[in-house]
C-alpha cells in the first residue's frame, strides 16, 4: 500500500510532533483538530521547532518551508476521508477515542489503516468500535516525537500481519525505531514507566523525600536523563493518571493504584508544563 497522504487526529504536543516528522519524511499531511486555535498552536509549535533546526544548521531554510507547505490544518473530521493512513492523538479518554474511530471507519475508506497513539488504552476496545478491526493498529509515539526515536506498535487481536507490516516500514520511514508490543493495558512502556512515576509520587506523598530529592536520586542514581516527578509534568498529569486508572481497572491489581497526590493535583489542575503548574512551576 503507497501511503502518500497521512492524517493526524489532534495537534496538541502529540499530534503537532506527529504531524511534524510524517511531512519531513516526505508525506502531506492533514492535521485536524476541533477549533481553529488548537491547529494554530500547532503549526506554531512545528514551527518553531523547525526554526531552531534551521539555527542549528540541520536543515535549510528551503527544506523548513517545504515541510511546512506539505502540512494541511483542518477542523473537518471529513477531510480525513483524503487520508492513506490515519493517527489518532486525541486526550486519552476512552470515550473521546471510541467516538473519533466510529467516525473515521465512516469517514475512510475501509482500505485506510486508522491507528491510535494510545498510551494505555487496549487496541482491541478500540477496533471494536469499527467495521475494520484487521485495519486497527496502536502507533505509540514517545513525547518529543520529533527527537524520540521509539514507535511502540501495538497489534490488536484482529489486527493483520498486512496492517502490521505497513505502520511498521512507516515507523521507519519517519527516521524511528519501532519496537512490537501486544496487546495488554499500557503496552510496554507505561507498564513500566507510569507505576515507576506513580512510586515516585508516593515517595512525595508519605514524605520520603522532596521533588528535587526524588528527581536527582533518580537522574544521578539511575542515570535517567530527566527525574519521574518533572517527567510527569512533561507528560501531563492528567494523562498519568488516565494511563494509571487503565493499568489499575485492566488488572484490578492494587500495585496500579494511582498516588491520591495525582488525583488532587489533577482535580486542581495542575497538570503539569502546560498549564504552568504541576510538581514543579513553570514561568
Amino acid at each position: 500500500m503507497d501511503i502518500k497522504k497521512f492524517g493526524v487526529i489532534g495537534a496538541g504536543q502529540m499530534g503537532n510532533g506527529i504531524a511534524q516528522v510524517a511531512a519531513m519524511s516526505g508525506l502531506e499531511v492533514i492535521m485536524n483538530d476541533i477549533k481553529d486555535e488548537f491547529v494554530k498552536r500547532g503549526i506554531d509549535t512545528i514551527t518553531k521547532n523547525l526554526t531552531r533546526s534551521v539555527e542549528k544548521g540541520k536543515m535549510t531554510s528551503e527544506e523548513k518551508d517545504a515541510v511546512l507547505k506539505r502540512i494541511k490544518t483542518s477542523t473537518d473530521l471529513k477531510d480525513m476521508a483524503a487520508a492513506d493512513f490515519v493517527v489518532e492523538a486525541a486526550t486519552e479518554k476512552e470515550t473521546l477515542k471510541f467516538k473519533i474511530f466510529q467516525d473515521l471507519d465512516a469517514i475512510c475508506p475501509s482500505n485506510v489503516i486508522l491507528s491510535t497513539n494510545t498510551s494505555s488504552i487496549p487496541i482491541g476496545r478500540i477496533a471494536s468500535q469499527t467495521k475494520r478491526p484487521g485495519k486497527v493498529i496502536g502507533m505509540h509515539f514517545m513525547n518529543p516525537v520529533p527527537v524520540m526515536k521509539l514507535v511502540e506498535i501495538i497489534r490488536g487481536i484482529a489486527t493483520s500481519d498486512e496492517t502490521f507490516k505497513i505502520t511498521w516500514d512507516l515507523s521507519l520511514k519517519f527516521g524511528k525505531t519501532p519496537a512490537s508490543a501486544n496487546d495488554y493495558p499500557g503496552f510496554i512502556s507505561n507498564r513500566i514507566l507510569l507505576p515507576m512515576i506513580n512510586e515516585a509520587i508516593y515517595c512525595l506523598y508519605h514524605g520520603v523525600g522532596a521533588k528535587e530529592d526524588i528527581d536527582t536520586v533518580m537522574k544521578l542514581g539511575m542515570n535517567h536523563p530527566m527525574g519521574p516527578l518533572a517527567l510527569a509534568d512533561l507528560i501531563g498529569l492528567d494523562t498519568c493518571l488516565a494511563i494509571m486508572e487503565t493499568l489499575y481497572n485492566g488488572f484490578n491489581d492494587s500495585k496500579y493504584r494511582p498516588c491520591p497526590l495525582l488525583r488532587k493535583y489533577v482535580e486542581a489542575g495542575w497538570l503539569g508544563k502546560k498549564t504552568g503548574r504541576g510538581f514543579y512551576e513553570y514561568t
